[in-house]
C-alpha cells in the first residue's frame, strides 16, 4: 500500500511586483508559494506533484537543515528545479492545465532533510488574469504517483535501436506501392480479356466422352 502524501501547510501565493500592488492595474508576473511542515519537522523529498494553472515557468527552492560544527544545525537554501518550462508558449493554452510530476532524480541537488519548499511561479504573458498551481502534493520515499507509473510503462517500450532495426526490415513503401499498382493493372487486363462463353458439360453430341471424365 502506497504511503500518504506528507502533511504540510501551503501558504497563500505572495505576488512579487514592482510598485504598489494595490494601485497597479497590471497583474504580477511572479508569485511565491511557501510550503512548510508541522512541528518544524524535515522530510526526505521524493516527489512534487501538482496541476498547473497557467504558470509558464517554475523554479523550486528548498531549505535544508545541515549539521554544522560551529552552530549545530544550519538552514541552507538550494535550487533544485530552475526555470522549468510548463507552457511552451506563455500566450497559448498548451500545457496550461497539465498534471506535473517532479521526481527526485530530476532535481539539481540532494533533497534530504527539507524543512521548507518554495515555489516561484512566473507568467510573462498579460493574457491570463491569474496563474498558480493546484492539487499540490509532497510525496515521501515509497509513494508513487500515477504519473510515475505512466512513465514506467513508457520506459518499457522498445528502445530506439530496436525500432530502427525493425524499420530496416520492412519493405520500402515506394516498392510496395509500385507492385500493388502492377497487380491491379494485370487484374484489369485479365478482366478485359475474359471470355463470355459459358462452359458446357463434358459431352460430345449428347454423349459423354470417357477421356474427358475424371475420377476423384
Amino acid at each position: 500500500m502506497a504511503l500518504e502524501s506528507v502533511p504540510c501547510t501551503i501558504k497563500a501565493p505572495v505576488p512579487l511586483q514592482v510598485g504598489d500592488v494595490k494601485t497597479e492595474q497590471a497583474s504580477p508576473g511572479v508569485y511565491v508559494i511557501d510550503v512548510t511542515f508541522p512541528k518544524s519537522q524535515t522530510v526526505d523529498l521524493q516527489e512534487i506533484t501538482f496541476k498547473n494553472y497557467y504558470t509558464a515557468f517554475l523554479t523550486v527552492r528548498i531549505q535544508q537543515r545541515r549539521p554544522s560544527e560551529a552552530r549545530g544545525n544550519t538552514a541552507v537554501w538550494c535550487t533544485c528545479i530552475k526555470n522549468l518550462c510548463l507552457m511552451p508558449n506563455p500566450h497559448m493554452e498548451e500545457g496550461s492545465q497539465d498534471y506535473v510530476s517532479l521526481h527526485k532524480s530530476q532535481m539539481l541537488c540532494n533533497t534530504d532533510n527539507v524543512s521548507t519548499i518554495r515555489l516561484i511561479l512566473r507568467q510573462p504573458s498579460p493574457v491570463w488574469l491569474n496563474f498558480t498551481v493546484e492539487d499540490l502534493q509532497i510525496n515521501p520515499p515509497g509513494k508513487q504517483s500515477p504519473q510515475k507509473e505512466f512513465s514506467r510503462l513508457l520506459s518499457q517500450l522498445p528502445p530506439k535501436e530496436q525500432l530502427q532495426n525493425l524499420h530496416k526490415r520492412l519493405p520500402e513503401p515506394g516498392k510496395v506501392s509500385s507492385e500493388v499498382q502492377q497487380m491491379w493493372a494485370l487484374t484489369e487486363v485479365m478482366k478485359a480479356n475474359q471470355s463470355t462463353a459459358s462452359i458446357g458439360r463434358f459431352d460430345v453430341d449428347g454423349c459423354y466422352e470417357i477421356n474427358l471424365l475424371s475420377y476423384t
